[in-house]
Parts: structure tokens; C-alpha cells; sequence
């Protein structure tokens, strides 16, 4: 269970990592690239560049390390995420950039940590405790501060209720892709960028939006690979072992490592306020990296399907073969039992408190 945990922590904070360099290199491509199409593109791009992954991949035609595939049941949550997550969100956050000062959209960003939390703790009874929501509050602290560096905060006008619902829009995406992430992860990022990147593009296109040349158009499927595509694939991996609320906090470093990324470009030096931030989102990475939450649980009788090795909670037999320590993916059952050891609110243990 602690290498499960610690594989998930490493896969949200790659995550993080990835999406916030990959700001400052999107805007910079604004000046070629009108910035409907820009968002557009940078889903579309991660969409095609994660089906020619899969196309490649090796493992689709070997049973050995195949992710599950998406099943029917899956269709109407993953549909819930892509209009939630993909159109939605982004419909609302140009409509708000259209009407409200940048220092307070850069702020209200901060807001889809804080939904997320909310949502997976009280809509979709994740648990928590004190520790935990003192360390998201404390990640969120640090992300705000970071984000009104050199910034006066300005009075918020309405069109920044817009932001504020395009993130109720994402902490939404990322509560019901968690109710999917036992699938295929690149599976799962790839329709999702295709589907809200075709649709993006089409309204930009409509709005009168030009193709760009060809050099930012591949500077723009560069970074949406990486920044779009790898960094979802790798933030539903960590949703299938840490749970939405920790990935949720874990990723919210992504404002920082965006700032970062942009010092080290325009050769700026960290000051007093990027420090603070630093120390407020470390002290409540902390909290989180520190956690330790055991009990006796219950585990109902439950059958799926997703990628696994023979653990303490995979205890099957497999037609004509030995129990299998190598990863492996096919439709299983787990029988009800009562047993007590540290674990996170992963594809296992959703249980109650």
C-alpha cells in the first residue's frame, strides 16, 4: 500500500509538473495563435498524439501490462467529465476573460482546487480529515499568493462568475473521471481531448479563427502531447490510487511550477512572495506526504476490471495459471472482508466513516 501511495504522489505531482510548464510556453505562442483556437488545439493535439501512442503501443496486443478497456457502464460518466471538463470549463473561461481583469482571473483559477476538494469530500463522500484539509488549505494559500505577484487586485466584476463556474466545471471533470480511472488512462485522456478539442477548434473556427503557419502549430501539438495529454494520463493514474481530493492537492503545485518555468525564461529571480508561496504549498504537501490513515474496513463483494498484479487485495485464481505477480488486466471478483491496514480512498477502499 505505502508503494501504491507513493506511485500515485508521483504520478499527480508529474502531473502538476507538466501542465504548469506548459503554460508559459502556450502563451507565448498567443501572439500567432488566436487564443479560442489556441485552447482548442491544445486539446485536439493531446487527443491525436495519445491515439498514435496507443496505436503504438505494444501492449494492446499482449495480455500481459494491457490497461482495461472502457466498458458501457463507464459511457455516461465519461461523458459527464468530457462536457463538464472540456466544453463547458472552457466556454466559461473565455466568455470570463472577455470581461474581467486578468489579476482576478489568476486568482479565481486557484478556485478548481477548492471545488474539487469540496466535491469529492461532500457530494462524492471521499474521506477526510483536519490534516488533509488543512494541507489543501494551506496548497491553495500558496497557489493565491503566487498568483497576485506584481498583480493589484481589482474589484471582481460579474463576468468573473463565468470563472468561477468554468472551475466548478473542472472540479466536476475531475470528480467523475475518478468513477472511470480503472480504465485505460490513455484511452480516457485520448477521447477526452478529442471530443472538447474538435468541438473547441470548430467554434473558433466559426468565430473567424485562422490556422497558424506551421512551425507554431507544431510548437502548439508539442505542448499539448506533454502538457495536456501526458499530464491527464498521468493524473488519472493518480486519481486511481490516492482518490480525487489528494490528486486534486497535489496538482495544485501546477501554479507554482508555472511561475517557475516562467522565471527561468524570462531570467527572473525568485522574491519575497514566491518564497512565501513556496513554504505554504510545501508545508501543506507536508500534511499530505505525512498522512496515515489506518482502520478495520469493510470491503463489499465487488467485481471489475483493471489493470493489477496478485496483491493482498487480488487474491483469484486464473483459468489454467498460477497467481500472477506481473501486471495484468481482466474481469475480477473481490469476496467481502474485514481487515485493517494504513490505505488512501483508491479503487478499493471507497468505503464509509
Amino acid at each position: 500500500m505505502k508503494e501504491r501511495a507513493s506511485r500515485g504522489i508521483g504520478y499527480a505531482l508529474a502531473s502538476a509538473a507538466l501542465f504548469g510548464a506548459s503554460t508559459p510556453f502556450a502563451k507565448r505562442l498567443l501572439p500567432e495563435i488566436d487564443a479560442g483556437l489556441l485552447a482548442g488545439l491544445l486539446y485536439l493535439g493531446s487527443g491525436i498524439g495519445l491515439a498514435l501512442f496507443r496505436w503504438l503501443d505494444p501492449r494492446r496486443i499482449r495480455a500481459s501490462g494491457k490497461e482495461a478497456s472502457l466498458a458501457r457502464p463507464d459511457a455516461p460518466w465519461l461523458a459527464g467529465a468530457i462536457l463538464c471538463g472540456g466544453v463547458i470549463g472552457p466556454l466559461l473561461l473565455l466568455a470570463g476573460l472577455k470581461v474581467t481583469p486578468a489579476s482576478s482571473v489568476s486568482l479565481l483559477l486557484n478556485l478548481e482546487g477548492v471545488f474539487t476538494a469540496l466535491l469529492a469530500w461532500f457530494v462524492f463522500k471521499e474521506n477526510f480529515d483536519s490534516r488533509i484539509a488543512w494541507g489543501m488549505a494551506l496548497i491553495c494559500l500558496g497557489a493565491t499568493v503566487l498568483s497576485g505577484v506584481g498583480q493589484k487586485f481589482a474589484e471582481v466584476p460579474w463576468g468573473a462568475l463565468a470563472i468561477v463556474g468554468a472551475c466548478l466545471a473542472w472540479a466536476l471533470d475531475n470528480n467523475l473521471t475518478r468513477n472511470v480511472a480503472a480504465a485505460d488512462p490513455v484511452q480516457i485522456a485520448m477521447l477526452k481531448g478529442l471530443c472538447a478539442g474538435s468541438l473547441n477548434v470548430g467554434i473558433a473556427l466559426l468565430q473567424g479563427a485562422q490556422f497558424p503557419a506551421v512551425g507554431p502549430l507544431f510548437a502548439s501539438a508539442l505542448i499539448s502531447f506533454l502538457g495536456y495529454g501526458v499530464s491527464l494520463t498521468l493524473f488519472i493514474l493518480a486519481l486511481r490510487h490516492l482518490g480525487t481530493s489528494r490528486t486534486g492537492a497535489y496538482f495544485s503545485v501546477a501554479p507554482f511550477v508555472g511561475a517557475l518555468t516562467s522565471m527561468l525564461l524570462l531570467g527572473e529571480l525568485l522574491g519575497k512572495v514566491q518564497i512565501l508561496a513556496a513554504l505554504l504549498m510545501g508545508w501543506g504537501l507536508w500534511l499530505h506526504l505525512t498522512e496515515r490513515h489506518a482502520h478495520a474496513h469493510a470491503h463489499e463483494a465487488l467485481e471489475h476490471d483493471h489493470l493489477h498484479i496478485d496483491d493482498e487485495h487480488h487474491r483469484h485464481s486464473h483459468p489454467g495459471d498460477a497467481a500472477l505477480s506481473r501486471p495484468h488486466s481482466h474481469t475480477h471478483r473481490h469476496d467481502a472482508i474485514v481487515h485493517s491496514h494504513p490505505h488512501y480512498p483508491d479503487l478499493h477502499h471507497r468505503h464509509e466513516h
